[in-house]
């Protein structure tokens, strides 16, 4: 059971997009689908698109720095750097290295998390048990991402989905009034086979990888929406329940971005009212481990979550993976 005592709190967010943006009219030259065809199944309109020269680190940087200057914390006071990703710059070091160095945080320890699109929820609880146990006094959590790399864009059932971006908060202990309630994170490896990528691992040769086609994305879409309403659904009653909270407590419902349909269907489950769902799904698509993050410095910056409301954050991705949060702001 979660303490009732508030340990850590976030104290600076921040957010990076790409430049470039692809709306479904271009994708119409792409693939044989179009505007309406996306919109209605998805909710999405356009999507940020990552040029050659931009890599994952570079908008986690971007995204981790703003972060940071938004706290007030100095960098070499950043005590670890945790980023969310399953599109780092290589195999190895992490990328959260990379953004360590950037962004002048010496001190730090430096790792990445692979939960795909949960990856920043299993961040931000790896940060929470950190501070909460006395190993870390500020922790710099990132997810992002560059899916358009492993996107196979002339795959219509996917190409249309995804976006690139990267959203980053600092962890910090909690002043006792606002602080993270609650973090829960669960995963069943049992339906990797759903939604994973076989290729770029040491499963198959890079050669393989490639005369096979197997360094692209693959989702079976109809059963991932299935077992993402329920797992999102059952995540966040978990937090729920076992703070004693109900879904009028909740101001706002941050959900992973993924489809509105599924956010749709997660906010009739769990009781809370559209006008209370913060929904930026048609201007970035399906970011994975970044759409959290962009959504709450978004949501932050725009007055849609105040000082004093508390936000749930549910996600779901491949492995399966999900989890939830409750957060006091």
């Amino acid at each position: 059971m979660p303490t009732t005592k508030l340990q850590a709190m976030i104290v600076g967010t921040g957010r990076a997009v790409p430049e470039k943006v692809v709306t479904n009219r271009d994708l119409e030259r792409l693939v044989d689908t179009s505007d309406e065809w996306i919109k209605e199944r998805t909710g999405i309109e356009r999507r940020h698109i990552a040029d050659d020269r931009t890599h994952t680190s570079d908008l986690c940087t971007e995204a981790g720095r703003r972060a940071v200057e938004d706290s007030g914390i100095s960098p070499q006071d950043i005590d670890a750097v945790i980023v969310g990703t399953v599109t780092g710059d290589v195999t190895f070091p992490a990328t959260a290295c990379y953004v360590q160095e950037r962004i002048g945080a010496h001190n730090a320890s430096a790792f990445d998390v692979s939960a795909a699109c949960t990856g920043f929820i299993y961040g931000l609880s790896v940060a929470d048990s950190l501070i909460s146990a006395g190993k870390a006094r500020n922790v710099l959590v990132i997810g992002g991402e560059t899916l358009s790399r492993i996107v196979d864009w002339s795959d219509r059932g996917t190409c249309v989905l995804f976006g690139d971006g990267s959203g980053a908060v600092v962890v910090a202990p909690s002043d006792g009034r606002r602080g993270i309630l609650d973090t829960f994170t669960r995963s069943d490896g049992r339906l990797t086979h759903l939604l994973h990528m076989p290729g770029g691992g040491s499963k198959y040769t890079a050669q393989v990888a490639i005369d096979e086609r197997l360094n692209f994305l693959r989702m079976e879409g109809r059963e991932v929406f299935k077992y993402a309403v329920n797992a999102m659904g059952d995540a966040a009653a978990t937090v729920l329940e076992r703070n004693h909270l109900t879904a009028d407590d909740i101001q706002l419902l941050i959900p992973h971005q993924a489809n509105l349909r599924i956010i749709s269907a997660l906010a009739k489950r769990v009781n809370v009212p559209m006008d209370r769902v913060y929904v930026n799904v048609q201007e970035y698509g399906n970011t994975s481990a970044a759409s959290i993050p962009i959504a709450m410095d978004e949501a932050i910056r725009t007055g849609r979550l105040k000082p004093g409301d508390r936000a749930m954050l549910v996600a779901f991705g491949g492995g399966f993976t999900w989890g939830s949060a409750i957060i006091q702001f």
